[in-house]
């Protein structure tokens, strides 16, 4: 068995200012750190609506009736701001998808600069969700002239609650106990489903996944630990900008504002910062992060610690929630900022990899990852040219190749089946789908090597 590298090698990195894009630009919103401002006068005129965890200093979470109305308060007072229903789940919540931007970013798009956040895959881990939504509302009521012009230039995308069943719930998993972030090749959750249907349609140069994780004393400990795509099909240049996210702006900002940080999956000797062994990410190509890379984004995992840090936090539950989502907070800051900095590189690196996939050349891996490096049979060296699929495998897969934003061409309307090529912007997610050697595959379709 392979053994991963557990320091990969530092990138060059920018330095970054200190001062936050958005955070408390709008009057009466919640800027919340490890101190909050729960407790900052609403504006004089029409007050910024406040979520239920605001209301209630932190001692609870927001309810999804309190988020319906969140939501439907931020949409009425801002024209900046539109909410759209993009799926419904098992139990019948609604899965919204919040479009911001200067005026209110399209339906659709696959110009300009798009930031998606996902938040709380994961039911039990709900402080990211209270991030986004104070995030939304305070893009949304922002007056200064830099948040503006931000958003002028850039399409913001916020599903705010990823797996509503878990939340209600307080599951990791959704009502039918599936793991949402390992459903985004199979897409066989109404999660997913949603979640794919946004890539698609939008395709975002940046995908912003927000967690929480338990902490393991003395290894795995830091306030905040984040983590890019490590699949091997992920671009070069939208690797390394996945890593400046992280390296340059997330953790820096998170530091900035007093919380440690560290690389999500590596434990790490306390006494000498020395890694000890990965115990999470991996290449695998269904995890949001690397879907994101495949599909070319530039994709973060963040995860913030939910273990109470003082005795006062125990004593305290809304102390260790602020400082949950204060930390959230602080990363998201270096999220905007990044977008707002590095705005052509960015768009550089996720124009070049689409367009790459045209081109159908070099390999293509189906293990492995940039610690990693793939076996010898994880590689696809001379990929095909495309899968043949028959007519019974292209039923079955057709709504989930779609989903995807695969093409497809289908014979004779899809009645004798259809033909997948892989010179297409998404050329290294056809085998993952298709290749019957892939971990994750929907279908073992016939390679066709001379097209």
């Amino acid at each position: 068995m392979r053994k991963p590298r557990l320091d990969p090698a530092p990138t060059e990195l920018p330095s970054i200012p200190r001062i936050p894009l958005i955070r408390a630009a709008a009057a009466g919103a919640v800027a919340l750190l490890t101190t909050s401002v729960l407790t900052a006068p609403a504006r004089a005129e029409t007050p910024a609506p406040r979520t239920g965890f605001e209301a209630s200093q932190g001692a609870r979470w927001t309810t999804q009736p309190e988020e319906e109305r969140f939501l439907a308060a931020v949409d009425a007072a801002s024209a900046r701001v539109a909410v759209d229903r993009i799926g419904t789940t098992a139990q019948g919540r609604p899965l919204r998808l919040v479009r911001i931007g200067a005026p209110a970013a399209p339906a659709r798009t696959t110009d300009g600069n798009t930031l998606l956040l996902i938040c709380s895959q994961h039911g039990d881990e709900p402080s990211g969700r209270e991030a986004c939504l104070s995030t939304v509302r305070d893009l949304a009521y922002a007056k200064d002239a830099r948040t503006k012009r931000f958003l002028e230039r850039t399409n913001v995308l916020v599903i705010p609650t990823a797996n509503p069943d878990g939340r209600a719930a307080d599951t990791r998993g959704n009502s039918e106990g599936v793991d949402i972030n390992r459903d985004h090749i199979a897409l066989k959750t109404a999660e997913a489903r949603a979640a794919a249907a946004v890539l698609r349609d939008w395709r975002p140069d940046t995908v912003y996944d927000l967690h929480e994780y338990g902490a393991t004393v003395p290894y795995y400990m830091k306030d905040l630990l984040a983590l890019w795509p490590r699949n091997l099909n992920t671009a070069d240049a939208v690797h390394q900008e996945a890593r400046t996210l992280s390296d340059a702006y997330v953790r820096p900002r998170a530091e900035q504002a007093g919380f440690d940080t560290g690389v999500y999956g590596i434990w790490t000797d306390p006494k000498t910062g020395d890694p000890v062994k990965q115990v999470a990410g991996d290449g695998q190509e269904r995890i949001l992060r690397n879907t994101a890379g495949v599909k070319n984004s530039v994709g973060l995992l963040v995860e913030t610690r939910v273990d109470a840090l003082t005795d006062a936090e125990k004593a305290d539950p809304a102390l260790n929630n602020r400082r949950r989502v204060g930390s959230q907070l602080a990363a998201l800051d270096g999220a905007f900022d990044f977008v707002d900095q590095r705005r052509g590189r960015i768009e550089a690196a996720t124009t070049r990899a689409r367009l790459t996939g045209y081109a159908d050349r070099g390999p293509v891996y189906l293990g492995g990852a940039d610690n990693d490096p793939a076996g010898e049979d994880e590689i696809l060296a001379d990929p095909p040219c495309g899968y043949r699929l028959d007519a019974e495998q292209y039923a079955l897969v057709k709504d989930e190749l779609a989903l995807h934003g695969v093409t497809v061409r289908p014979r004779h309307g899809g009645a004798d089946g259809a033909f997948v090529p892989l010179r297409q912007s998404l050329r290294a997610l056809v085998p993952l789908l298709l290749d019957g050697r892939a971990a994750y595959h929907l279908a073992e379709g016939q390679p066709v090597n001379h097209c």
